[in-house]
């Protein structure tokens, strides 16, 4: 499906979230990481919305508490304390986490404010004990260069992490709050990117600002692009949880066509002539078609005294399984409103019936009961009457809007590009003071000196690797692009390893690794230190360094020398070389006779082949070809 993004008239911001790897929590002391272990503290909380001081509610929060939910949270002595617990109020800003995100800010060339003042944000989600989250800006008006357009920075922000979900278990939600409370920097930008490749460029120049600081914790959940996309005639929607740089464009596209799709079922039900005065709120209960049904979840549910309700949505025949973008339906997004609104697993159609056991039978005996037209749709929802209620009402709500727009709402981001609904978007009434914590001013002074420090920028890295380390365009790009940019460095100094060959050992190589399933994120920085000093120092040819990593990565706490040992990697000294290339040259005289120094090629192979990771290509080929020559002769 091409699409001219012009033409549509997209629209798309960033906001770019990122732990920062500092020494204490933003607003305490304890460590900022996560644990393992079973928790040593667990407590009960229930979360409810406030007023503003303008007597307003925050529709997100409000939505929150009307799931009736309770939080079941989990903690240790080691990374919480009582100020996580909302128990103690919060320390001082922590100054670390200030200077990195003030530097962060100067990199993309925002002006400091004078003062920086901490705001509470509702949220009741249950993943801030308090109920609301911590911020505050600490630079605006910045801008940052993608191909030659400049992109504005709007502010950055300095806020506290969220506790972590672990699970749930019917209206009990588990949160961990070992992470609530890690600094993370927050980077807006204007709304004025056009295009999915545009927004995930952006993302990228960003995410090498800020690995660039030195000062950003890495691995997967450390860092989260939020994304604001809007196109003319639909809406702003926000996508929130987007953790794999690669997913922005598509995640972009899919939001796109999922709008263009909204639009054209809006049309179509315009010219079907359906009007908002049609689609009503009334629930039939059809428990009685179920009885007998082979359907597991209206059996069971009607087994443990629930019932099943329906509802009509005139003339949508055809529009719930209508494809909005790959993965997502009309009839999908109302389950997953159902969901969150009403508490209930999900829901049926007759677009999709018969199925699930539902025969062709019982979905006749339906459209007759609701009295139906052939052009209509019914849904369905088995739960409690208070829940199967609630959920309709949400899908009635659903349809009506179908008929004149594109709902704003925020959405959650899926692995595969696709979203999900989540909440209503936000309102205004959800910002308002921090009076626990002291503002702190910002001198000229202090400013200039941060200044001074500003590390080199991501292009003026990228052509220092190059110059320095020899490296060409396409590696050093990966170098500059990977988390493993700084080790890079530390280890081609250190060990004495070539530069291309560590560069391609931690992008390339940790790539294909990845792809084929070995969890690379295991092997920590120490034993990348060790293995290149194998390497650099001629104790390990580097075509071993791929076994040895996926070795590595399965045996958590082992070293090198353990995997050499166990992968028989002991190197060949050039004695047990000669002896084995002659041996090889006397086995394939015939071939050799015939080929000459032409048999160099396929005598090499075989060396590699047998001995792969315990003799250097060089020297085999030093060897080899030296023997030949005088085999020849």
């Amino acid at each position: 499906m091409t699409i001219d993004y012009s033409e549509i008239g997209l629209k798309a911001g960033l906001e770019i979230h990122q732990q920062l790897d500092t020494k204490t929590k933003l607003f305490c002391s304890c460590k900022p990481q996560l644990f393992k272990e079973d928790p040593e503290i667990t407590f009960l909380r229930r979360l409810r919305p406030t007023q503003s001081e303008l007597g307003q509610v925050d529709p997100a929060a409000l939505f929150e508490f009307q799931k009736g939910v309770k939080i079941l949270y989990e903690a240790n002595e080691e990374t919480s304390c009582l100020v996580e617990m909302d128990e103690e109020p919060p320390h001082n800003l922590d100054r670390e986490a200030v200077e990195i995100a003030l530097t962060t800010a100067l990199m993309m060339k925002a002006k400091p404010v004078d003062e920086i003042h901490v705001m509470r944000k509702a949220v009741i989600d249950g993943s801030n004990t308090t109920g609301f989250q911590r911020t505050c800006v600490v630079a605006l008006n910045g801008e940052i260069d993608i191909k030659g357009k400049k992109i504005p920075i709007q502010h950055i922000s300095l806020e506290e992490d969220a506790a972590r979900k672990t699970g749930e278990d019917g209206s009990i939600i588990r949160y961990r709050i070992d992470r609530l409370g890690i600094p993370l920097v927050e980077v807006a930008t204007a709304p004025v990117i056009y295009s999915p490749r545009e927004a995930e460029e952006t993302a990228l120049v960003i995410g090498r600002i800020l690995r660039a600081t030195g000062k950003v914790k890495r691995g997967l959940g450390t860092i989260r692009q939020d994304l604001n996309v809007s196109i003319r005639d639909g809406a702003l929607i926000e996508i929130k949880g987007v953790q794999e740089l690669e997913l922005v464009s598509k995640i972009v596209e899919y939001e796109v066509q999922r709008q263009l799709g909204l639009l054209r079922i809006r049309g179509e039900l315009k010219e079907r002539n359906v009007v908002k005065k049609d689609v009503k709120d009334e629930f039939v209960d059809v428990s009685s078609i179920f009885e007998q049904t082979k359907c597991q979840v209206a059996r069971k549910a009607l087994s443990q005294g629930k019932r099943v309700l329906a509802v009509r949505l005139p003339k949508f025949a055809g529009l719930l399984s209508r494809e909005l973008a790959p993965g997502m339906r009309l009839g999908s997004e109302m389950a997953g409103i159902a969901r969150f609104w009403g508490r209930v697993d999900g829901l049926f159609h007759t677009d999709e019936l018969p199925a699930y056991g539902i025969t062709v039978e019982e979905v006749n005996e339906l459209r007759q009961h609701m009295k139906v037209e052939p052009q209509d749709a019914v849904v369905l929802v088995a739960d409690v009457l208070e829940n199967a209620t609630d959920a309709l009402k949400a899908v009635a709500r659903r349809a009506r809007e179908a008929l004149r727009t594109v709902p704003e709402e925020t959405r959650g981001a899926n692995l595969d590009g696709t979203t999900r609904y989540l909440r209503p978007r936000p309102g205004a009434a959800r910002m308002y003071p921090e009076t626990d914590v002291p503002p702190i001013q910002l001198s000229d002074e202090y400013v200039e000196k941060l200044r001074d420090c500003v590390p080199e920028l991501p292009e003026e890295k990228m052509s220092r690797l190059m110059r320095e380390y020899k490296l060409n365009a396409k590696l050093a790009k990966q170098v500059l692009d990977s988390k493993y940019g700084d080790l890079f460095e530390t280890v081609v100094v250190e060990t004495g390893i070539s530069a291309t060959v560590a560069a391609v050992a931690l992008t390339e190589t940790l790539k294909a690794l990845k792809r084929d399933g070995v969890k690379v994120e295991r092997v920590m920085d120490e034993q990348f230190r060790r293995l290149f000093g194998f390497v650099g120092s001629g104790r390990l040819a580097k075509e071993a360094i791929p076994d040895v990593l996926t070795w590595l990565a399965g045996h958590k706490g082992a070293g090198v020398e353990d995997a050499v040992k166990a992968l028989g990697l002991v190197m060949l000294s050039r004695e047990e070389l000669e002896t084995v290339v002659g041996e090889l040259i006397d086995e394939n005289k015939k071939f050799v006779d015939e080929r000459q120094m032409g048999a160099y090629g396929v005598l090499m192979g075989l060396v590699m082949k047998r001995f792969r990771g315990r003799v250097k290509a060089e020297l085999v080929g030093e060897v080899l070809r030296r023997r030949l020559e005088e085999f020849v002769e």
